[in-house]
C-alpha cells in the first residue's frame, strides 16, 4: 500500500506547531497506559498535512504502530455500505420513502415493544413499515443486543442476532431479526441498530450479488482501498493490530490476539454494520471521495446531489430531539444524522469546535473520522480500544485539529 504524501501544513493552511500538538497529545495517551498506539491523520484542500503514529499496534510483541497498520474499523464500515445502498437508488431500484417490504417481506407485520417482563413483552402493531430511510438515519425502531438497555436487546441476544459473530448466512441473521419486536415506531426515534446490516442485506437481494463481492467490486476496489476488507489475507497478517481493552486495574487487556484473530479468514457473514478492516491511508481515500462529491481521481461512484442528501440532516431536529441525548463520549444536542453519517447543525449546542453541515461516524475500537466540506478538511483517527466510550478522545483530538486551522 502507497502512503499518502505529505505536504507543509502551511501550504493548505494549517499550522505545523499547533499540529504538532497532536503528536504530544498522542505521547500522552501512550506514555499513560491509555491507548497501545494511535494513528492520526489530518488533511485540507485535497492534500494530507498531518500522519503520524506511536505506540505499539501489538504490545506482546513490539509491533509498531504505523501509518500502514490495519485495524478493525466496526461502524466506520457503515458509511461505506451506505454508499453502496445509495449507488443502487441512484439506479432507480427503489426511492427512500419505500417499505423495505418490497424486497424483505419478512419485516411485514412487525410489532412494537411497549413494555412487559423477559418471559412476556408487551407489543402493539406497527403504525408503518420500515422504509429505507429509517434504516439509513437509524430510526427504523429495530436495535442492538450488545446495547443492554431493554428487553428487546436481550431477545437480540437469545436468538442469535449479532452480524460481528454469526456464522450462518447474512440472510439468516436479517430473518432472526425481522421476527422480533422494533423497540420504537418506525421514524419515531433515533436508535443506533442494526439497520446497517439490514441494508448490506438489501444490496444483495436489490443487486442479485453476494453483498462482500458488492462492496469490493463496486466501491473498494474503485476507490483504491487496497487494504480494506472483510478478512485479512495471509501476507498482510503482520500488519493486523491487536486489540484491548481497559481492564479491572485500569491497565490494557488483550481481547484480541492478531495471531489468531478471526479478522485472519474469509467470514460467513460479513456486516456491514461493522465488519471491515482497513488503514489510515484508505480510510482517507474515502473521505477524500466524500470531499469530491462522489468521485475521485476519475472515478465516480455517486452523484454531487445524491452526496448533498446524504450529508444534510433527515431527522425532526437533532439527534437528542429524537430521544438520544448523548452519544458515545458527547452530547448529541446540535447533531443531527443523515443518510449513514452524524451531521453538525450547531456547534454552540454540541459543545465542541466544529462546523455546521460537517459530518462523521466512528468505530467501536474508538476509531474515528470526519469530513467538514466547509473546511475542505478531513481527520482520520486509528486506534483499538474497545468500548470507544473508555476515553473521550475524539472530542480531543477534534479541539487539537481545528485549533491549527490558520485561514
Amino acid at each position: 500500500m502507497s502512503l499518502p504524501a505529505l505536504v507543509q501544513p502551511e501550504s493548505v493552511g494549517l499550522c505545523a506547531a499547533r499540529l504538532k500538538r497532536i503528536e504530544d497529545w498522542s505521547a500522552r495517551l501512550v506514555a499513560d497506559g491509555k491507548l497501545a498506539g494511535v494513528t492520526t491523520l489530518v488533511a485540507r484542500r485535497g492534500a494530507v498535512a498531518h500522519l503520524h503514529s506511536t505506540g505499539l499496534a501489538d504490545i506482546a510483541r513490539g509491533t509498531p504502530m504505523a501509518p500502514d497498520t490495519i485495524v478493525r474499523i466496526y461502524s466506520m464500515t457503515k458509511p461505506l455500505t451506505s454508499v453502496a445502498i445509495m449507488m443502487l437508488y441512484e439506479e432507480g431500484r427503489f426511492q427512500l420513502d419505500d417499505p423495505i417490504t418490497r424486497f424483505l417481506p419478512g419485516f411485514r407485520d412487525m410489532r412494537v415493544a411497549t413494555g412487559g417482563a423477559r418471559g412476556k413483552i408487551d407489543t402493539v402493531p406497527a403504525e408503518r413499515d420500515i422504509t429505507f430511510r429509517d434504516l439509513l438515519t437509524h430510526t427504523s425502531g429495530l436495535t442492538y443486543g450488545f446495547m443492554q438497555a431493554g428487553l428487546v436487546d436481550g431477545l437480540y441476544r437469545d436468538q442469535g442476532v449479532d452480524f460481528q459473530t454469526a456464522e450462518s448466512s447474512l440472510a439468516e441473521v436479517v430473518e432472526r431479526a425481522a421476527a422480533l419486536p422494533l423497540i420504537a415506531q418506525p421514524g419515531r426515534e433515533w436508535n443506533y441498530s442494526i439497520a446497517t446490516d439490514v441494508l448490506g442485506h438489501l444490496v444483495a437481494v436489490i443487486s442479485g450479488q453476494p453483498f462482500e463481492e458488492f462492496l469490493r467490486q463496486r466501491v473498494i476496489a474503485p476507490l483504491g482501498m487496497a487494504d480494506t476488507d472483510f478478512h485479512v489475507p495471509e501476507a498482510k497478517h503482520p500488519r493486523l493490530a491487536a486489540n484491548y481493552a481497559r481492564g479491572a486495574d485500569g491497565a490494557l487487556a488483550l481481547i484480541d490476539d492478531p495471531a489468531t484473530s478471526r479478522y485472519l479468514r474469509p467470514r460467513s457473514v460479513c456486516s456491514g454494520g461493522g465488519g471491515l478492516v482497513s488503514t489510515a491511508g484508505d480510510y482517507w481515500r474515502f473521505c477524500r471521495f466524500m470531499l469530491n462529491k462522489g468521485e475521485l481521481e476519475g472515478t465516480r461512484l455517486l452523484g454531487r446531489k445524491t452526496v448533498e442528501l446524504m450529508t444534510a440532516n433527515h431527522l425532526k431536529g437533532d439527534m437528542a430531539a429524537m430521544g438520544q441525548p448523548r452519544w458515545s463520549e458527547s452530547t448529541a444536542e446540535g447533531i443531527g444524522f443523515g443518510l449513514g453519517f452524524s451531521v453538525t447543525l450547531d456547534p454552540a449546542r454540541a459543545q465542541i469546535l466544529g462546523t455546521p453541515g460537517e459530518y462523521a461516524w466512528g468505530g467501536a475500537a474508538s476509531t474515528a473520522f470526519w469530513v467538514d466540506p466547509a473546511e475542505e478538511m478531513a481527520v482520520v483517527l486509528l486506534t483499538q480500544l474497545t468500548p470507544s466510550t473508555t476515553y473521550p478522545i475524539r472530542r480531543e483530538l477534534r479541539v487539537l485539529s481545528y485549533q491549527a486551522v490558520l485561514d
